[in-house]
């Protein structure tokens, strides 16, 4: 059984495109459309790994990504940012947000692979 990744990404097309990618090299794939749904599910689930959206309606990437490192259950879990808000200044808010990586967008898919893998080998 492949490990677990929770993509909490608000656009379908790009949800779609992460699914389909790290399907293909045999990760299971959890979805949430926003961050209120990315924390409940982080913590009902416990995955592996996050890939989270920073700008979402509801709750943002950024407030998400500090309840699930706030949480006891959740804390140790990765959670790498996916933006394409680029602005100087921003992979320092992902990180103070605890985000453990940041990922711009248009995502790289060597990058994208690369990157996760060096967060779920043991």
């Amino acid at each position: 059984m492949g490990k677990q990744i929770l993509i909490v990404e608000d656009e379908p097309r790009n949800l779609k495109l992460l699914r389909d990618l790290l399907q293909k090299f045999g990760y299971q794939i959890l979805e949430a459309q926003d961050g209120e749904q990315g924390v409940k599910m982080a913590a009902e689930k416990i995955p592996d790994l996050i890939l989270m959206d920073i700008m979402m309606p509801k709750m943002d990437g950024l407030e998400a990504t500090r309840i699930i490192k706030a949480d006891e259950k959740t804390r140790h879990i990765p959670v790498i940012a996916l933006t394409s808000y680029a602005m100087k200044g921003d992979r320092e808010k992902t990180i103070e947000a605890g985000c453990d990586g940041y990922i711009a967008k248009p995502v790289d898919i060597q990058d994208l692979l690369k990157t996760v893998k060096s967060y779920l080998t043991v």
